[in-house]
Formats: structure tokens, C-alpha cells, sequence
């Protein structure tokens, strides 16, 4: 798993959610923001004008060709998250294919477990 676009801080909470998704190989990045960037990738993405704590925007899908996979970037706003390493698990867990939205729970519960694992 390459995980130099993440920083150091936040890599073992990532390689932990990448774990949990059972995702054993690929690349993704982190990008910590503040609250500027952050409202505008909003709107760019999401048509909402506010700023929020993380956004994670997949690339690759799980049946693409062989090889390591771009799972993707997440952006992360301090200002906005209330635990940075939560954000980043939640946005590598998107990165993976979970969608809180619309599962019945099971991203939110593995979150959770993850979380557990690190403290």
C-alpha cells in the first residue's frame, strides 16, 4: 500500500481503515485544508456553499484492471473535523466504497471498530 500522500500522522488510522475494507493494495493521498479551499471544493463538488470536515473523491473502482488501484484523495478540515484521524478514517472508508448514506449502518459501525482499534 503506498501511502506517502498521507501524512505521517494520520498513516496509521488509513492503513487501519484500509484494513478493515480489506484493501491490500493501491495509493491514495490526504490533503489537510482550511476552511477556503475546503467550502469551494464543496461547492465544486456538492453545490453546497459551506466549508465541512472531510471529502473524499474515488477513482478507481474495485473491478478496474489489474495492479495497484488509485483509490482516490481525501480532503480534511481541521477546522471543521472534530477528531482529524476520525475524518480520515470516514474519507478512506468512502475511498474503499462505503457510503453511509446508503448502507444500513455497516461504514458507520466500521468506522466505529477502527476507532476502537486505535485507542
Amino acid at each position: 500500500m503506498d501511502l506517502s500522500d498521507v501524512p505521517a500522522e494520520l498513516r496509521p488510522a488509513v492503513s487501519a481503515a484500509l484494513d478493515a475494507a480489506g484493501v491490500v493494495n493501491g495509493h491514495l493521498a490526504i490533503e489537510l485544508v482550511g476552511t477556503g479551499k475546503m467550502r469551494t471544493l464543496n461547492y465544486a463538488h456538492r453545490h453546497v456553499d459551506e466549508a465541512t470536515d472531510v471529502l473524499a473523491f474515488p477513482i478507481d473502482l474495485e473491478d478496474g484492471p489489474p495492479g495497484p488501484r488509485e483509490l482516490g484523495d481525501v480532503f480534511i478540515c481541521p477546522d471543521k473535523a472534530e477528531d482529524v484521524t476520525e475524518a480520515a478514517v470516514h474519507g478512506t472508508l468512502h475511498l474503499c466504497g462505503y457510503d453511509h448514506e446508503a448502507d444500513d449502518g455497516e461504514m458507520l459501525a466500521l468506522q466505529a471498530k477502527v476507532m476502537e482499534g486505535l485507542r
